[in-house]
């Protein structure tokens, strides 16, 4: 699995390149859809040490490619005037299909074992085929979906920036930076709560992860769906800024409400930072690399730099946890996104640009 979480770093940046330059981002689509379920089909039929990496690796890999060519189709297709409310109704859909296979793969393995789960892989992935192949490659806007428009006039540039302006811009480098300090306190607090449901009043493990999982699907389609009304209306700001106070509130909650009934607000809060995350981090990218030509690279460096922080949560919640107490390592998880708060509140301040990404929308 860290082998697998290393590929998919390494390649999203990358990923986010070829989804700039390829006009053929549906196709990139079906061939990530199609890795990832033969990667699974991989564990199935071998399930020796190196299988398992390899299936891994090339999971990650295709994965790494989804979020910025489905990022760019969507955004061809809308503009960035209706570009919001697609995100909301894009990253709901993603959750509820998060949610119903966890279900359906829970009822299908229960009954028929792995073969069963392997197959409702399988079907999902045909489905987003099917579902691939009925969207019209005549509307999508490449340049648009690209960024590379002219902000005052709407029409297309000669050529796009230079990647130089790209690894140097500072606003972009502060959501990512402020995304890394938000996943470094987020990625380790549910397995970490986990844990100590287990060790301290002995609940079921398997039965209390589920209900963790599906409670907080739920919530993040119902915010998803809120937040790009709020979007659409006032801009990414508020979504921004409600996400990263909702993890230090969840991390409290963790740290100082010592029950296993704890994990009710902490998952509800859980789904109201990632269903807004979803939906803002992608349209403040965009909306900051406007006229660049380097939208899609720009949100895989942005998912880079956070998937650096989630991978390093569980080595710093762990340290905590093993060295001092579960409770002091929930707090401590929940020191890391007041950081990344108040370095965005910083580039907010001195950065014209990010404060003009925040504001309203189109």
């Amino acid at each position: 699995m860290t082998a697998g979480g290393l590929a998919g770093l390494v390649c999203t940046t990358p990923m986010g390149a070829l989804a700039d330059y390829t006009r053929h981002k549906r196709s990139v689509l079906a061939l990530s859809i199609l890795l990832i379920v033969i990667a699974g089909g991989i564990i199935f039929f071998w399930s020796d040490a190196f299988a398992a990496t390899g299936s891994n690796v090339l999971s990650c890999a295709a994965a790494a490619a989804i979020m910025p060519a489905l990022t760019g189709i969507t955004l061809g297709m809308t503009g960035q005037k209706d570009f919001p409310a697609r995100l909301g109704r894009n990253e709901a859909w993603s959750h509820a299909g998060n949610a119903a296979t966890a279900l359906l793969g829970g009822v299908i393995g229960y009954k028929f074992g792995i073969p069963g789960v392997f197959a409702v892989m399988a079907l999902m992935g045909a489905l987003s085929l099917f579902c691939l192949w009925r969207i019209n490659p005549s509307i999508i806007d490449y340049a648009v979906a690209r960024g590379l428009v002219d902000e005052e006039t709407g029409s297309p540039q000669s050529k796009s920036e230079s990647l130089r302006c790209l690894f140097t811009d500072k606003s972009l480098l502060i959501v990512g930076m402020t995304l890394f300090f938000f996943h470094l306190g987020n990625a380790a607090l549910l397995p970490l709560l986990g844990q100590s449901a287990v060790a301290r009043f002995e609940v079921n493990a398997a039965s209390y992860t589920a209900g963790t999982v599906v409670l907080a699907q739920v919530t993040m389609i119902l915010t998803a769906i809120w937040g790009a009304h709020i979007a659409q209306k006032k801009g990414y700001g508020p979504l921004f800024y409600m996400a990263l106070l909702a993890l230090p509130v969840r991390g409290c909650i963790a740290g100082l409400w010592n029950t296993p009934w704890n994990i009710i607000p902490v998952q509800l809060l859980d789904g109201v930072g990632a269903g807004l995350l979803g939906v803002a981090t992608p349209g403040i990218v965009a909306r900051l690399l406007e006229g660049g030509g380097h939208i899609n690279m720009g949100l895989g460096m942005v998912l880079t730099i956070q998937g650096i922080g989630a991978a390093l949560s569980n080595a710093y919640g762990g340290l905590f946890a093993h060295h001092a107490s579960y409770d002091a390592a929930f707090l401590a998880l929940a020191t890391a996104p007041c950081l990344g708060f108040l370095l965005f509140l910083s580039g907010v301040r001195f950065l014209p640009r990010l404060r003009s990404a925040m504001q309203g929308s189109y």
